[in-house]
């Protein structure tokens, strides 16, 4: 396999995977459509700077090792089943407890002030708690490697293909959640998203639980 046809594979494979709607799309849309547009961007370099993490630890043979410990692989899902499951859940609590939606007084476990560095920490923790993407990528990235090529280079090269793509996927979400940022000024409109997305955050919470 040539390394364009194996970039462009590739680029098909984790094009489709980004595409499709899940825990980063609703993290992402929920942060740029309350207008934190910083934090959101730092939530899409955090998530970005996972990949890059899961790319390289598995070019090096990492991760493989740690998919064939079944109790560092146990414990990390666990860990990231529990901060999934805690994010969500307090998101439906505070809906329905009354608390503020808006301004100084709101309550907001999910995405916090408009800082960078916030979003950044809280993409990161994201994705590095998902021993999914690992598995994924111990799974799928060797077998786009062409025989006779530099493991590792080309390990790099292939995850940098994935995250161009989230980050172009990503500038499209960001773009489109500015549009409802209007619609999202009432507090009934603000409930509301938020009980979708605290429902859709516990359920993958739960999801990796059961290992489904």
């Amino acid at each position: 396999m040539a390394i364009s046809t194996s970039l462009w594979s590739f680029a098909l494979v984790v094009g489709l995977l980004t595409l499709t709607p899940g825990l980063d799309t609703a993290l992402i849309l929920r942060t740029a459509a309350l207008g934190r547009r910083n934090r959101a961007w730092g939530v899409v370099l955090g998530i970005q700077s996972g990949t890059l993490l899961w790319g390289a630890l598995t070019s090096l043979g990492v991760t493989a090792l740690f998919t064939a410990s079944h109790l560092a692989y146990m414990a990390l899902r666990w860990i990231g089943a529990a901060y999934l499951v805690w994010m969500g859940v307090r998101m439906l609590r505070d809906t329905f407890r009354g608390l503020p939606t808006t301004g100084a007084g709101a309550s907001d476990p999910l995405t916090g002030k408009d800082s960078f560095t916030g979003g950044w920490r809280q993409g990161t923790l994201t994705n590095l708690l998902n021993p999914k993407m690992g598995a994924f990528y111990v799974a799928v990235l060797p077998q786009f490697v062409p025989a006779g090529a530099h493991h590792f280079t080309m390990g790099l090269l292939l995850t940098t293909v994935h995250i161009v793509i989230g980050l172009m996927w990503s500038a499209v979400l960001i773009g489109f959640a500015r549009v409802l940022n209007g619609q999202l000024r009432r507090p009934q409109a603000r409930r509301l998203l938020d009980r979708i997305t605290g429902t859709v955050i516990a359920a993958f919470g739960v999801r990796l639980a059961l290992g489904d």
